[in-house]
């Protein structure tokens, strides 16, 4: 698999600058930004969470952990990790944990922690375990203005009383 479509259709329909990056297959954020050889807090990585009211994306630097607690009092909502094989209905032309930032692209409300726009540029998953797409930070800002900014992750090790993933 390479780019997902709707991917790529919003990264054209947005008239951003990008480059697809290749890099050996890889499962985790970790991994992938270790083999791709890019720092762990330029590469976004997509949490979808889920309520009763419907998934949310967070998009967040790899390095850090999404605190649920700040989430929760900000959307208002007890959001729960969504279950992987739920998110092939939504995430069609994707593969299973490769979930790209533009969640907005697939009708998904999405949240972007404000940390990624301390960054030079922007990586993330393009739809499989072997793409990144790779921006400088006002090109990703540009294609992330449908999602909510909010800070809601810390970087490192989570405490053991906030909820992290």
């Amino acid at each position: 698999m390479s780019m997902s479509s709707t991917v790529e259709a919003c990264l054209r329909e947005a008239g951003v600058e990008f480059e697809v990056v290749r890099h050996p297959h890889s499962y985790t954020s970790a991994h992938t930004a270790s083999v791709a050889n890019i720092p762990g807090d330029r590469l976004a990585k997509t949490i979808v969470l889920e309520d009763e009211q419907g998934y949310v994306g967070a998009v967040l630097p790899s390095t850090h952990h999404l605190r649920l607690s700040k989430l929760w009092s900000q959307t208002g909502r007890h959001l729960v990790l969504a279950k992987e094989s739920e998110l092939r209905d939504v995430f069609k032309d994707c593969e299973v944990g490769a979930i790209p930032a533009v969640c907005t692209a697939y009708g998904v409300r999405t949240l972007m922690d404000e940390s990624l726009t301390t960054v030079p540029d922007v990586y993330f998953e393009a739809g499989d375990h072997e793409a990144l797409v790779h921006l400088r930070t006002d090109q990703f800002l540009r294609l992330m203005e449908q999602a909510e900014k909010a800070h809601f992750s810390k970087s490192g090790k989570s405490s053991t009383e906030e909820a992290a993933i």
